[in-house]
């Protein structure tokens, strides 16, 4: 049996939950907040230390000194963060949902998740290159696609 089937999220040790990141980086697209429904929405946007082609951070271990309001997620906060993706694995499991097929620790390729059309992989923007008056141009609703939920008639 595999770690993420034995343990809770709240069980498992850093090396465990750092595994379970299949490195799509929705969580690193700008979310916009509508000042008056409270409504958040994903931009196509990128964070500045994203890779847009690994789809990994570019400097992890000094993150959030660098981007102040990057979320670090734990067992603890997983629950209260609404915005992350679908897809995500922390999720999943937290949703008693199982890792999908293109996780890496499922197919044993970091590359079935760019495959699978999950990553955000050739289709961000960078934070940097967005002018104030356009950050409504770039609202986007794929990162709220779960392949899984149409396999299995969710959506």
């Amino acid at each position: 049996m595999n770690f993420w089937e034995e343990k809770s999220l709240d069980e498992m040790n850093e090396q465990e939950w750092e595994a379970l990141c299949d490195g799509c980086g929705r969580c690193c697209l700008v979310k916009l907040e509508d000042e008056d429904t409270g409504q958040i929405v994903t931009s196509d946007v990128h964070c500045k230390l994203l890779d847009p082609h690994s789809c990994r951070c570019s400097n992890y271990e000094k993150r959030q000194e660098i981007v102040p309001d990057c979320v670090k997620l734990t067992p603890n906060n997983i629950a209260e963060i609404r915005w992350m993706p679908v897809t995500c694995a922390y999720r999943r499991l937290l949703e008693g949902k199982g890792l999908a097929w293109w996780h890496p620790l499922i197919s044993g390729s970091r590359e079935t998740v760019h495959q699978a059309g999950i990553s955000v992989q050739g289709r961000t923007t960078n934070e940097e290159q967005v002018r104030d008056d356009e950050w409504e141009d770039h609202i986007v609703g794929w990162p709220e696609f779960d392949p899984t939920a149409e396999q299995n008639g969710d959506q």
